[in-house]
């Protein structure tokens, strides 16, 4: 009974953390710098628009399945009280090591490319060199301290950022 009390609030935790983490980070943040108010289209714009809605959908998308990958694969979620027991390496993480922080990214570089608010590109650039410097000094850190050599391996064969386009074989 406490296994299903510690898994289900952990879960309960999990959905929370789903919706306030990306949640703060893609809508909460950009519509305080930008309000989302649509910006006047100029020539070609409506290609720009274009763009951004699919990074947006696309992001979203990945979002969705990176974090049910940790629940199916990991048996856990990305947060840290209910972190992974086993190490994710299939789905889209065989193509990249990160792909939450790439579907966030896609999302908040597609915001300011669908609503015309080119300045708000500023956002993500500022947000990256923090992000960047945390996942390679603290998060790899930690995945290796709690997978060891098989972090290690994954780490040494699938990209951290830019996705490849060939999957590693598991």
């Amino acid at each position: 009974m406490v296994g299903l009390v510690r898994r289900s609030s952990a879960t309960v935790g999990s959905a929370v953390f789903f919706v306030a983490g990306p949640g703060t980070v893609t809508v909460l943040v950009p519509w305080l710098l930008t309000g989302f108010r649509w910006q006047e289209p100029v020539a070609h714009w409506w290609l720009a628009r274009v763009l951004g809605g699919a990074l947006i959908l696309a992001g979203a998308a990945v979002l969705v399945h990176a974090f049910s990958r940790f629940v199916r694969e990991g048996r856990g979620t990305p947060v840290p009280v209910a972190a992974p027991d086993h190490l994710v390496v299939g789905g889209l993480y065989r193509h990249v090591r990160n792909p939450m922080y790439v579907a966030l990214f896609a999302v908040l570089i597609g915001e300011p490319l669908l609503l015309g608010g080119l300045w708000a590109l500023l956002y993500p650039l500022v947000l990256w060199c923090f992000v960047a410097p945390y996942v390679r000094w603290r998060e790899e850190p930690a995945l290796v301290r709690r997978f060891g050599a098989d972090y290690e391996c994954y780490r040494s064969a699938v990209p951290a950022w830019i996705p490849r386009l060939r999957p590693r074989h598991q």
